[in-house]
């Protein structure tokens, strides 16, 4: 049974739930094809094989387990707190991934049950972001990575133009597509401002050295549009 969701979780869990059949395809068309780019350099961060096996945290649709298991040829377990997503995920991804139901903030595994963990676009939606890290640390072995994609402010020339396009372009494009969509589009760019607003960069990295994450690496991809911030269980 999935924990009690905060506000924040359950402002994000009203907005997706109704797009899971049509989420793969729009988000590639609304990130104008950069979300699957951004997902294969996530993966290509971790470091696992056949025989290990990888926590995909906010699973979503599957995109990112199926990601692992093309690239990495190991065991993915995905965990996610839409139930309507997970019913998505279950007829894209092979009978041999488990899916869980579960909030990240409260992980139902044990310590260092995993060899590596991927998580993607989460932290935006939870309440205490340091406290999420930890409890996502704490089920990864010694040594292990842990590997985020997240969605960015961009700097220098490139934020006002990136600013037209969350606050104009992108709720504009949402509502051709529909009007589940089109509330995404109007949410998306105030939400991502406010966590950055709260959490620049400087800041989540010391949220990931405190949650026992060492060699805390990040890029920017798609002129800043996007970050991977990736480490090992320290």
């Amino acid at each position: 049974m999935a924990e009690a969701a905060s506000a924040r979780t359950r402002r994000a869990l009203e907005l997706f739930a109704p797009l899971g059949p049509t989420y793969e395809r729009y988000a590639r068309v609304l990130s104008l094809g950069q979300d699957p780019r951004w997902r294969r350099f996530l993966v290509s961060r971790v470091e696992a094989g056949p025989g290990d096996e990888v926590l995909d945290v906010a699973t979503g649709t599957g995109a990112v387990a199926q990601e692992l298991l093309c690239r990495k040829s190991c065991s993915v377990v995905g965990v996610d707190q839409s139930r309507e997503m997970l019913s998505v995920a279950r007829e894209h991804l092979p009978a041999t991934v488990t899916l869980v139901e579960a909030s990240a903030e409260r992980l139902p595994f044990e310590d260092a049950s995993f060899d590596a963990l991927t998580v993607t676009y989460l932290l935006r939606y939870v309440d205490d972001p340091g406290a999420t890290l930890a409890e996502l640390a704490r089920v990864v072995r010694l040594g292990g990575t842990l590997a985020s994609l997240e969605f960015a402010v961009p700097a220098g020339v490139w934020r006002p133009l990136w600013g037209v396009y969350v606050g104009a372009v992108l709720p504009a494009a949402g509502r051709i597509v529909s009007p589940a969509w089109h509330e995404v589009g109007r949410f998306l760019g105030g939400s991502i401002r406010e966590f950055w607003r709260r959490y620049p960069l400087a800041r989540q990295l010391e949220l990931w050295r405190a949650a026992g994450i060492e060699d805390v690496q990040h890029r920017r991809l798609s002129l800043g549009g996007g970050i991977v911030i990736w480490g090992r269980r320290a």
